[in-house]
């Protein structure tokens, strides 16, 4: 198959753009051109031993490819290879990131705010929590035992108290579990996981902020897969509703480089009241000597991070704006359209059952068998099968505890499943052929 190749062209124009704007003597590069081509077609080579990321038969992991016009904007300010920790070390890519990050403010509702682009979702989480244990610190952070991992991981980073809530049978936070954890005291921060990575669910919000009124707690927002699903209109009633509270959360973090269309990594942490800068500003005056402006590294615990992902999502906002019936809001639905047909095909099939309703571009399925054992056994052999047919899944061990009205006999602590994520678009139209390669994998 033949790789996308409009980026280039559009890097090759960008640049020739770029130079416009230097009126500089020449400057002489002295680069061994043969050994640099031997190099990159070594790299090349190397690349190759990588699944097929990019491809519509890649329905596996959360990899989605950034958009040419990202790639392009990306690479091309790799000529200059700006630094977005200070003002002097990126005039131009400093305002676009504050531009972005004002849109993704707007696309949850916020007016003001505070917030900044981060290397990914796991940074940004720290961010968050770092504020959270700064205005409680001898708090408790919760969330549940379906939220990512890091959570867990940051707070013993950061020496803060950290508490796991039970879910149900979704992979939703149990609103009873979390009130009891509540009633207990001394939580400071309740974590709502919008899409968790695993089976795309959403915590209830709406029942957390009405717990909120009668315990008094912060409400973090892990958007960092879900977020750009408040655009659309193509969800159930009810998670439209969830999303529709999340100008309500303290802080929310989403991840670009997840539905957003960007290269990795470019992960953003926001928060609603941006007196949090408080504890961030700082003094490095090494860092700038000509802006008398707020820049980005007074509010961020990284330092040094690359301007490149600020103008690729300037670049993409500016053809695809993240707003409701968009471009970009179409094609995030078209995913959400994948799951929903993908959901009933497996839900009439005679070799294949779908654990839930996917509650946003996720799904979760099984092998229909007898005993949990041996359906776990026949889902990984079909695993290896359907790589072999080029087609490229990923595993997911479900708890047991959590499967109601079985129509088979439960003898295993889990059920290994398969897991599909359809973040593509063009998953939309692959479907028939995803599905001819399951049948030729039974």
């Amino acid at each position: 198959m033949k790789l996308e190749r409009e980026s280039i062209e559009l890097l090759s124009k960008a640049l020739e753009k770029l130079e416009d704007g230097f009126d500089l003597p020449e400057v002489q590069y002295d680069f061994d051109r043969k050994k640099m081509e031997e190099v990159i077609l070594a790299a090349a080579e190397r690349m190759q031993n990588n699944y097929p990321y990019f491809h519509p038969l890649f329905a596996g992991q959360m990899l989605k490819p950034p958009h040419p016009i990202a790639k392009a904007a990306y690479m091309m300010s790799m000529w200059i290879n700006p630094n977005n920790h200070a003002m002097d070390g990126s005039k131009a890519s400093s305002p676009m990131e504050k531009e972005v990050v004002t849109d993704l403010a707007k696309m949850f509702g916020w007016s003001q705010h505070l917030g900044h682009l981060t290397g990914g979702g796991t940074m940004a989480n720290l961010e968050a929590l770092w504020v959270a244990g700064n205005i409680h610190p001898d708090k408790t952070i919760v969330a549940s035992d379906q939220a990512h991992y890091t959570h867990k991981r940051i707070s013993e980073v950061l020496k803060l108290k950290f508490s796991e809530v039970a879910t149900d049978e979704s992979g939703r936070i149990e609103i009873s579990a979390l009130e009891e954890k509540l009633k207990g005291g001394n939580v400071g921060t309740v974590v709502c996981t919008m899409g968790t990575t695993g089976l795309g669910s959403v915590d209830p919000l709406k029942e957390v902020l009405e717990l909120q009124e009668k315990y008094s707690f912060r409400i973090h927002a892990d958007a960092a897969y879900g977020g750009y699903f408040r655009l659309l209109d193509n969800l159930e009633p009810e998670t439209i509703e969830k999303y529709a509270h999340l100008d309500s959360a303290d802080s929310i973090v989403i991840d670009p480089h997840k539905q957003g269309l960007q290269p990795y990594g470019c992960g953003c942490v926001l928060f609603k009241n941006p007196e949090v800068a408080q504890y961030y500003i700082h003094d490095s005056p090494y860092t700038y000597f000509t802006s008398d402006d707020l820049h980005l590294g007074e509010i961020s615990l990284e330092c040094s991070r690359a301007g490149a992902s600020a103008v690729g999502l300037w670049a993409t906002h500016q053809l695809m704006p993240p707003i409701k019936n968009g471009t970009f809001a179409k094609d995030l639905a078209k995913s959400r359209n994948a799951a929903l047909k993908f959901f009933n095909k497996l839900y009439y099939s005679d070799h294949f059952f779908p654990l839930l309703k996917p509650e946003t571009d996720i799904v979760v399925w099984g092998i229909e068998g007898e005993k949990t054992s041996e359906m776990s056994d026949q889902a990984t052999t079909f695993f290896k099968k359907a790589e072999k047919n080029k087609l490229y899944l990923s595993l997911y061990k479900y708890p047991t505890s959590k499967i109601k009205n079985s129509k088979f006999e439960i003898d295993s602590e889990y059920l290994t499943c398969l897991r599909s994520s359809l973040m593509k678009p063009e998953h939309d139209n692959w479907l028939e052929e995803i599905w001819t390669r399951m049948l030729a994998s039974i």
